[in-house]
């Protein structure tokens, strides 16, 4: 295998003098291996300046919020957490929940919010709430109360800002006063203006109220859950437990009952919004026309078939069709809906194979197609439109590539690329689409971060997190591996991209171990020209080659790809898994006798599935966090893939794992869970488990006392997971020692 030129001239330059091993102390410990990131990058309404949030040097775990200018000057400090909140608070179940299901990791400033003109911002800290004066430079406190304030936003004036607390919704004059309750009586169970569990966790909408363009009116939701089942579920702590009566909607049962509701917010007088006369259906979107006239909803069917685009008259509440999205499979939810100033609004549709954005009258009527091609936009990422341009991001070139675009809605053409090819783009659009801030990564280079014209050229560094000395990763660059890319076919001819990395030293000549990395779901693709947790590096040190395979079912790609698990989950990507395996037995140097599997959450499915196919080939596996049986996961999510127990009875058969387990090899399992898990919740585990002592089969388990499945686990708990799941990689497949 060749090294790329420049990884190989970096070699021959820092020799053994930059060849320090990489241990998981180091990997775990402050500052972060990957250098100084920005996260949460937003572009200030003017356009002149940029925001994000940057880890502490000393804590990974707890982010400030930084600004840069644009006219340049260097990056600066702009709201310290820890001057904000000196200790960590205990926060609700609530709070709790949604960073679970946002997939927050950190504490301190996690999340803020911009006044549309530029003149606020608005930061939440520890379930308190604070506002940042541009002018001046001067931090309010505006709460300060042993409930948590959740989902705060600066209304679209900047008058008010409003909040969620205890259920109810609740607005604040920015420039000082009283709060003032606009709803009252809600509760854990009748909510208001709140998310549901499946929309947050399943359908990416965090939030239940949406502002009017003139702040006079908010659009909010009314969950009901009193008729969702409760899943009785043990918290287990290091010093005890507790049960927690979850309101999880499992495969068929009933999902939280959501109406919408438009308040007036001098009175608090609501208008209930016609949604049609069926109740067992998702609010899926809702936003507001450019003039605040129009009130438009996403209402998708609970077998997700249909998507039907509502436009509301926010006066009376009346509602009516104005497009409709079918399809034999399922509709995928966006967030690329955007209406424009002149009425028009642009939309993404899959009706072509492949989704594209098209440009349609306020109506519903098509007045034309953006975007056309054998490739799928990923995100419509802002608009410009004083030239009548859409700023989109895609993987044009190929899968592994992510690239930011712009194309005319009014005159569609070939899209012109604003950024570079080789390795991952994502991007932070300004209001007026003039400018944006976007992120570079590829294998040789950690996330770089800059400020950009609209033509695609670079204004500034925000980050820009050199690889060089000084950086974190210095001292270990010359072990920095090249990875390899490349596609098998699957059964039914459509490509399946792979990557593999060896380990520093490697020798042709010998055999190793491979580690295959699988999720394998449609929530997310792993193979990507993205640079390479240093996490990841720690199984290349001990002498293991790692090897990724997106098998069919995997997003980012047509419908065809996509949709092959359609009712038949465990089944097309198990065969793609092993079609992958193959592949790795074909290399000389791997050695066919030691190959693992390791993956978390849907990964963790996919390794107990694979460890368990006929004449399995595979020597050893961790699953993390796997579901086991579909039927104990939730609506949306699983019921989009494969229906409901009613209909795919035998789908569901297939694809349940416990009936497979008398296959599993004895010794080649270790099973890895949180103990208070919420959202893979923790039965999952103990079904297989039983499972498994009933047939005498020996396996290992690794459970972590108080932690869900993505929030809570600190460097200390990633330490130990790595280390034991290295340990017993070690055990299992015996690495191939470096010269």
């Amino acid at each position: 295998m060749k090294l790329a030129a420049g990884l190989m001239a970096a070699f021959m330059t820092f020799g053994a003098a930059h060849a320090e091993k990489l241990t998981p102390e180091r990997v775990f410990a402050d500052p972060d291996l990957s250098g100084p990131l920005a996260k949460g990058v937003k572009v200030s309404p003017d356009g002149a300046a940029v925001t994000y949030l940057r880890a502490k040097a000393d804590d990974q775990r707890m982010t400030d919020l930084w600004i840069a200018d644009v006219k340049g000057g260097p990056a600066r400090l702009l709201i310290d957490a820890r001057s904000l909140a000196p200790q960590e608070k205990a926060l609700s179940e609530a709070e709790k929940s949604r960073r679970e299901r946002q997939g927050v990791q950190s504490r301190g400033v996690v999340d803020y919010a911009w006044d549309e003109q530029g003149r606020f911002i608005l930061v939440p800290v520890e379930g308190d709430l604070f506002l940042y004066r541009m002018a001046g430079g001067k931090v309010t406190q505006l709460t300060a109360t042993a409930a948590d304030e959740i989902d705060a936003k600066v209304s679209p004036k900047g008058g008010f800002v409003s909040f969620v607390r205890d259920d109810n919704l609740y607005v604040t004059p920015a420039a000082g006063g009283p709060e003032r309750a606009l709803t009252s009586g809600g509760d854990e169970l009748k909510s208001w203006a709140t998310a549901e569990f499946i929309a947050q966790e399943e359908m990416g909408r965090s939030s239940g109220y949406w502002w009017s363009p003139d702040e006079t009116k908010i659009a909010l939701t009314h969950v009901d859950q009193t008729g969702v089942d409760v899943v009785e579920r043990l918290d287990i702590n290091a010093s005890g437990a507790t049960i927690v009566r979850q309101r999880y909607p499992r495969v068929g049962r009933p999902n939280a009952v959501v109406e919408l509701y438009v308040a007036d917010v001098a009175t608090g007088a609501r208008t209930k919004v016609d949604l049609g006369p069926e109740t067992d259906i998702y609010l899926a979107r809702v936003d507001w026309a450019r003039d605040g006239k129009t009130l438009y909803v996403q209402r998708q069917a609970r077998d997700q078939r249909r998507l039907d685009l509502l436009a509301v008259d926010p006066a009376t509440g009346a509602a009516k069709v104005i497009l409709t999205e079918t399809s034999a499979h399922w509709v995928e939810l966006t967030d690329d809906f955007k209406p424009l100033k002149d009425g028009t609004f642009l939309w993404s549709s899959e009706r072509s194979g492949n989704r594209h954005l098209y440009h349609y009258a306020a109506g519903g009527k098509l007045i034309g197609q953006v975007t056309n091609g054998d490739w799928p936009v990923d995100a419509l990422e802002g608009v410009d439109e004083a030239r009548g341009m859409a700023i989109f991001g895609a993987s044009k070139d190929a899968p592994v590539e992510r690239r930011i675009y712009e194309v005319s809605y009014k005159t569609p053409g070939e899209p012109k690329a604003l950024t570079s090819a080789g390795g991952w783009w994502t991007a932070s659009v300004a209001k007026s689409g003039k400018a944006f801030a976007a992120t570079y990564q590829d294998p040789k280079t950690p996330p770089q971060t800059a400020f950009y014209k609209a033509d695609g050229s670079r204004v500034r560094w925000i980050e820009e997190n050199r690889l060089a000395e000084g950086h974190p990763y210095w001292p270990y660059v010359s072990r920095l591996r090249e990875p390899q890319f490349g596609t098998i076919k699957a059964a039914d001819g459509q490509d399946l991209w792979w990557t593999l990395v060896t380990p520093p030293g490697f020798d042709p000549a010998k055999t190793y171990p491979v580690i295959v990395q699988v999720y394998g779901g449609p929530a997310g693709a792993l193979v990507d020209k993205a640079w390479m947790k240093p996490e990841d590096q720690l199984y290349l040190e001990a002498g293991f080659i790692l090897f990724t395979l997106d098998n069919r079912g995997t997003p980012n790609r047509s419908v065809a790809f996509k949709t092959a698990i359609d009712r038949r989950m465990g089944v097309v990507e198990v065969e793609d898994q092993l079609a992958g395996v193959a592949h790795l037995k074909s290399l000389p140097y791997v050695d066919p006798a030691r190959i693992g599997i390791m993956g978390w959450s849907n990964g963790g499915y996919m390794t107990l599935m694979t460890l368990t196919a006929e004449n399995s080939p595979y020597a050893a596996g961790v699953a993390g966090a796997p579901v086991v049986d579909w039927s104990l996961y939730d609506t949306h999510y699983t019921e989009r893939f494969m229906g409901t127990l009613a209909d795919n009875a035998s789908g569901y058969a297939n694809a349940e794992v416990t009936a497979r387990l008398g296959r599993l090899t004895p010794d080649t399992l270790m099973i890895i869970h949180g103990m208070a898990d919420d959202n893979v919740t923790f039965d999952n585990a103990t079904k297989a488990m039983a499972a498994l002592q009933a047939k005498g089969t020996p396996f290992e388990m690794m459970t972590y006392p108080g932690l869900r499945h993505r929030a809570g686990w600190t460097q200390a708990h990633r330490l130990h997971r790595a280390v034991t799941t290295l340990d017993f990689f070690k055990r299992k497949l015996k690495p191939t020692p470096a010269p």
